[in-house]
């Protein structure tokens, strides 16, 4: 199993925060975003990473360099040339080459501990699987699902929300075929001249359509997703209770 990160992202709602470096680099509680991710993983045995690169790519290799050095895990990096033109199926797709055997991606601003990965790996295993939240009620920033029992059909921002049955949380698991497939669903959608502007989550609800993609939920864990300030103040309060 091997990790792939979405980390080539600026943060602009994190303003002046992110100025100078990417969000993945922002300090939380005494240990960067990215550094508390692979922390995560290594402690469940990955110890395997491919992390997306783009904005201040040079700041986030002194990291990553630094950091596999202190763990003694692998990290390679991809640099997504289109990271200030684009959202993230394009840094999905120039990590395509990496996305053989069995893999995770996590979106870059996700910050979690080492149990939300360990319920990760026991979900059964399928060719695909996406981590998902139930809650009362979604809003227009919520990556949001639309499932058949547990088989999700539609995953995008802009679902209607009469028909929507849970978030995706972020993390995304590929076994055997399912990577392939993946690829191949970003290959068709990158071609087209809207590529750029799709989210990566779009091309999971297209690989639905022939391949099923399970759920698997995380309700009950403690997890949050920086895109805001007050974000960061929540996941700055919610380490030092870790």
């Amino acid at each position: 199993m091997k990790v792939i990160i979405l980390g080539a992202g600026q943060g602009k709602r994190l303003l002046p925060l992110t100025e100078d470096i990417p969000k993945a680099l922002l300090d939380i509680g005494g240990r960067r975003l990215v550094e508390r991710q692979i922390d995560a993983f290594v402690a469940c045995g990955i110890n395997e990473f491919v992390v997306i690169t783009g904005y201040a790519d040079d700041a986030m290799q002194v990291v990553l360099k630094d950091l596999q050095k202190e763990l003694g895990v692998q990290i390679r990096t991809v640099f997504n040339p289109f990271f200030a033109v684009s959202d993230n199926l394009a840094s999905c797709w120039m990590a395509r080459h990496e996305m053989t055997g069995d893999f995770i991606q996590v979106n870059g601003d996700n910050l979690f501990k080492a149990d939300l990965v360990a319920h990760f790996l026991k979900a059964p295993e399928n060719e695909a699987t996406v981590a998902i939240n139930l809650k009362s009620s979604y809003d227009a920033d919520d990556m949001k699902v639309m499932m058949d029992g547990e088989r999700v059909t539609e995953i995008g921002k802009t679902l209607p929300l009469e028909a929507v049955d849970a978030e995706a949380i972020g993390f995304y698991m590929f076994r055997g075929d399912g990577g392939p497939h993946f690829k191949s669903v970003l290959e068709r959608m990158m071609r087209e001249p809207s590529g750029l502007k799709h989210w990566y989550p779009t091309a999971v609800g297209v690989l639905a359509k022939t391949v099923p993609v399970h759920s698997w939920a995380f309700d009950d864990f403690d997890w949050c997703e920086v895109d805001f300030p007050a974000d960061l103040q929540l996941a700055r309060q919610t380490v030092a209770n870790w």
